[in-house]
């Protein structure tokens, strides 16, 4: 599963999502879904550093 800051984890197929996180895209055993983990989660950044740095870059662009 994935939250809003494209955090990732590990959760049962047959158990509700917490509050805040959806389907991440993979359901397997866990070792697939590590895998799967481990292949997109790039960036261990949370999403709001990244559209922080993007908005400085803009604001660097414009002066």
């Amino acid at each position: 599963m994935v939250n809003h800051e494209e955090h990732y984890s590990i959760w049962p197929a047959d158990r509700e999502n917490p509050l805040g996180w959806k389907d991440g895209g993979k359901v397997g055993l866990k070792k697939e879904c590590l895998e799967y983990i481990k292949e997109v989660l790039t960036d261990m950044h949370p999403l709001r550093l990244h559209e922080h740095m993007e908005e400085q870059a803009r604001k660097a662009n414009v002066e």
